[in-house]
């Protein structure tokens, strides 16, 4: 692996034929954004713009005490000078679990998801290893249009279809988590927010259950930046707490 420091930039270039040689030859980084004033990340939260609903996407400004943490890892694909994906996700050691927010294929046709999966697994290994640890699995809410009549345009970029997407996230081994979900919206408007699975991809495929506390606490500590907590949430809350294990399903 082979890190470059520009400015209060961090990219990371997988040196290997695999990943340097994407649709014929064409090259791509996989870039660390840290600081709200970075060009790339004005070209991010444009992309976030159109691609996720609104009470999904953080407002610009806001994002500043997240890029600066260093435990929220958030990079972006550039091709051609262009952000054309995206990632973030961090790392909890203690529970040696990951956390993907949000993964975002710009354009299709160029094998964004499978670099972002392969840059961000890397890199997740990596800090497990630094911490002594051995990465037991990843969280990441899914979204489920088989419950809800809502329809997303997520851009017009079809990688993005909710159906898609869920059958890429079950090929890559996330299952869901047996229990009826929602989160607090991210406009912390105290409303609560449907229409997704909370998932986990364990690192050993035979695991067909999950500790309900363990779920329970991580979605405390997620949601801990958000003060108006929806009723709906906090009772959520206090069935996990309530219960011990948590079976895994099929997506």
């Amino acid at each position: 692996m082979k890190r470059v420091f520009l400015d209060h930039r961090q990219i990371i270039v997988i040196c290997n034929k695999e990943n340097l040689d994407l649709n014929g030859g064409q090259h791509m980084e996989f870039i660390r954004i840290t600081n709200i004033n970075d060009p790339l990340f004005a070209k991010l939260h444009t992309l976030l713009g159109e691609i996720f609903p609104p009470e999904e996407v953080l407002e610009f400004e806001l994002w500043k005490e997240p890029l600066e943490d260093p435990g929220i890892r958030v990079f972006v694909a550039v091709h051609e000078g262009e952000v054309v994906g995206a990632t973030e996700y961090r790392y909890y050691p203690g529970w040696s679990i990951a956390m993907t927010d949000f993964t975002i294929i710009g354009k299709p046709g160029l094998s964004i998801g499978r670099f972002l999966a392969q840059q961000r697994q890397m890199d997740l290994n990596r800090l497990a290893e630094e911490s002594g640890e051995v990465l037991i699995g990843g969280f990441a809410e899914i979204y489920n249009p088989y419950m809800t009549n809502a329809e997303f345009d997520f851009g017009g970029v079809m990688p993005m279809n909710p159906y898609v997407r869920r059958e890429v996230l079950s090929h890559l081994g996330y299952k869901r988590i047996d229990f009826p979900y929602v989160h607090p919206s991210w406009k912390n408007d105290g409303e609560a927010v449907s229409g997704l699975d909370f998932c986990f991809m364990p690192t050993d495929e035979t695991l067909n259950e999950i500790p309900s506390s363990l779920v329970a606490e991580f979605l405390k500590t997620y949601y801990s930046v958000l003060s108006n907590k929806p009723q709906q949430w906090l009772d959520m809350i206090g069935k996990l707490e309530a219960q011990e294990k948590l079976k895994l399903l099929p997506l």
